[in-house]
């Protein structure tokens, strides 16, 4: 740290040594607030398994008091489940049946957007992108988190076939999500007759094309279902957290819904969640 400093007070440029040292800023708070995190979770896991506050602070090298407060304050270790990456948010671009321009669902932007503000509580950076409507993104990226599904973009699609649990399947001119363990095939029921307020939804972190990280993805079959996901992680994260690991995973979701407002009135978990073989 003493080297980059003394490298940045030795740029010719105020300009250039300016941004330097607002980036090095950021980079270094990035680091600050995933190691907080990273010692309140130690802390709550020695603790957890029986040791005491004081056998804590002695391997720390704090006061007894001041492992209490860590244990109590600081950024949130089930924030864990997004990674130590600043986070970008994308959602789809599609298009207005009417006349054909590119909108966004309501539902969408919505679900980006309270999903955005939990992240900056866990503080995280968090920055949004739109998808094209070519479906061209680029999934290899850190920190990303795709609220879109394959009938949106074929790269999103690819990623999803490869998820050996769970994975979206078309019935006629519908999609449904299909549980590969078991055989179950899960609709949504604005396909019901009648219809009903209700939609299936996928959570999963899966690897990227380049097989150099993973990519979060979460989608309903309809958009009411991507809130109901989001809705879900910002409840229930701790335990969400708990139950998933950093690793690759998968896990559906019924959502059901206010069919006025779409907005989520319940979320459930409708599979197990499956954990997937690195690699």
């Amino acid at each position: 740290m003493e080297d980059e400093v003394e490298r940045i007070a030795a740029i010719p440029d105020r300009s250039e040594r300016l941004r330097a040292a607002t980036a090095e800023l950021a980079t270094a708070q990035r680091t600050m607030n995933e190691l907080a995190r990273l010692r309140r979770a130690l802390i709550q896991e020695l603790h957890d398994e029986g040791w005491s506050y004081a056998k804590i602070a002695e391997a720390a090298g704090l006061s007894r008091g001041r492992i209490h407060q860590v244990r109590h304050q600081g950024p949130a270790p089930e924030g864990a489940f997004f990674g130590t990456h600043p986070l970008r948010i994308v959602t789809p671009l599609k298009v207005e049946q009417r006349d054909a321009r590119p909108v966004v669902a309501m539902e969408d932007v919505t679900a980006s957007q309270r999903l955005g503000d939990f992240g900056r509580s866990l503080g995280f950076d968090v920055d949004f992108e739109q998808i094209p409507l070519t479906g061209d993104v680029d999934l290899n990226r850190d920190g990303l988190i795709v609220i879109a599904g394959p009938r949106i973009s074929d790269r999103i699609g690819a990623v999803l076939e490869a998820d050996p649990a769970l994975g979206f399947t078309k019935i006629g001119d519908s999609w449904a999500l299909s549980d590969r363990r078991n055989g179950t095939v899960h609709t949504s029921g604005s396909e019901a007759s009648p219809q009903r307020p209700y939609d299936v939804a996928y959570l999963g972190r899966l690897p990227r094309p380049d097989r150099q990280g993973l990519v979060t993805i979460l989608t309903g079959i309809h958009p009411p279902g991507s809130l109901g996901v989001v809705d879900y992680v910002v409840n229930d994260l701790a335990a969400l957290h708990r139950d998933t690991g950093n690793g690759p995973f998968s896990v559906l979701f019924r959502v059901d819904y206010d069919s006025e407002t779409r907005e989520p009135q319940s979320v459930e978990r409708i599979s197990p969640v499956y954990h997937h073989q690195k690699g």
